[in-house]
């Protein structure tokens, strides 16, 4: 099951003189991705590394080192970690000690990997919509039951009769959600895909 992170971390390292810091943050998108590596970038370091990965969609780049020894080991680290919708970005200073493609590809992977070891990490649940009516009493009881289960409430409209729920629930839990629902309101509740 894939993971994003609950917020920002940084991870830091020095490696034979070489200062390295890694940042890594949750992202919905592309464009939140290269906004994160732009504000967070050191223009005066020596290079600004970085890869994200949103579902299918992956970048990376080595900002200078040699091809494929900072960005694609960032990425393999990010994927090593079972992690999606997340950027990261490794900073480094370089320390006059030259590292070799083997030891900058460690470096970097490396550091990403431990920066993501120690993030606090959210499950990722694929969700299918789902949407329901009920009365105006059975509401907080029904938001309770679709929290409880890791739903979301995605849009509510009331009517004069009650209310009419549009959902977004893990396709594991619809039956067990529907069992509560219908033992809440005498059967009354019915979740329709």
């Amino acid at each position: 099951m894939p993971f994003t992170l609950s917020g920002f971390c940084e991870f830091r390292e020095e490696i034979r003189k070489s200062r390295f810091i890694t940042f890594a943050a949750p992202i919905g998108s592309p464009a939140e991705a290269q906004a994160f590596i732009e504000q967070h970038s050191d223009l005066n370091a020596s290079h600004n590394c970085w890869a994200w990965k949103l579902g299918d969609q992956y970048r990376s780049n080595d900002d200078g080192e040699p091809g494929g020894t900072a960005g694609r080991p960032i990425l393999a680290a990010i994927e090593a970690q079972d992690c999606d919708q997340v950027a990261v970005l490794v900073i480094r200073w370089y320390g006059g000690i030259q590292l070799g493609t083997g030891g900058l590809a460690r470096a970097y992977g490396g550091g990403a990997n431990k920066c993501l070891q120690a993030a606090p990490k959210i499950e990722l649940i694929s969700r299918v919509p789902v949407r329901c009516a009920c009365a105006f009493s059975e509401l907080a009881l029904v938001k309770l039951r679709v929290a409880d289960l890791g739903g979301l409430v995605v849009e509510e409209n009331f009517t004069a009769n009650g209310v009419e729920l549009q959902l977004a629930v893990g396709e594991a839990h619809i039956e067990r959600l529907q069992n509560q629902l219908a033992d809440l309101s005498r059967g009354r509740i019915l979740l329709q895909r």
